[in-house]
């Protein structure tokens, strides 16, 4: 079986990332990011997903966080997009529904070629801890566009800021493993009537 593996780096003058991905892992996570809430959020996406996922950052945080949580969106959209391949044989589609206490989110992807984000995801405050919740949608933007995914996430009920994030985030790696799975009754078959995607 290919190893379904990349790594890449992304230097700008405002960040300089380096993302690594194994699609066929087991959940390993290590990262030094500088933001330690998107930290947890990415052990999400590695531990529920069964990716080895290994990021290192450095960004301009005297400022904000804003351009690292974009840019490692950016750069693990770039990263998955190249250890996929040529996607035959992946199931394509991905869902999960995951609940924490009173949250409950959904997630729903199609690994299309074609980048789409639609959110509806409303928090009750601005900040957790003193992670902005708007530098969510962003994170995900920047994965979109880069991996080439359509992506709906929809948080259906919640209350609390922290549990609502980690539903997304867990529903996320959720759906991206279905989608990337190897589908052993495709026999490495372009899952698309188009012959690519």
């Amino acid at each position: 079986m290919t190893t379904r593996t990349a790594t890449v780096a992304r230097n700008t003058l405002e960040t300089q990332i380096e993302v690594s991905i194994n699609l066929d892992g087991q959940g390993q996570f290590s990262a030094e990011t500088g933001v330690p809430f998107l930290d947890h959020m990415m052990e999400q996406i590695a531990r529920h997903g069964l990716f080895d996922l290994a990021i290192k950052a450095n960004g301009d945080l005297q400022i904000d966080a804003h351009h690292t949580v974009e840019d490692i969106g950016i750069t693990l959209g770039q990263a998955f997009k190249k250890a996929l391949g040529n996607k035959k044989g992946v199931v394509r589609y991905g869902h999960s529904y995951v609940p924490l206490d009173e949250a409950l989110s959904r997630v729903v992807l199609d690994l299309s070629g074609r980048p789409g984000f639609e959110y509806d995801v409303t928090f009750n405050r601005d900040k957790i801890g003193e992670f902005d919740v708007d530098l969510f949608y962003e994170f995900f933007q920047g994965f979109v566009n880069h991996a080439g995914v359509s992506l709906h996430i929809d948080n259906l009920k919640g209350r609390n800021a922290h549990h609502i994030a980690e539903t997304m985030f867990k529903a996320f790696g959720r759906a991206l493993r279905m989608a990337v799975t190897l589908d052993a009754r495709a026999l490495g078959q372009m899952p698309s009537t188009k012959g690519s995607l």
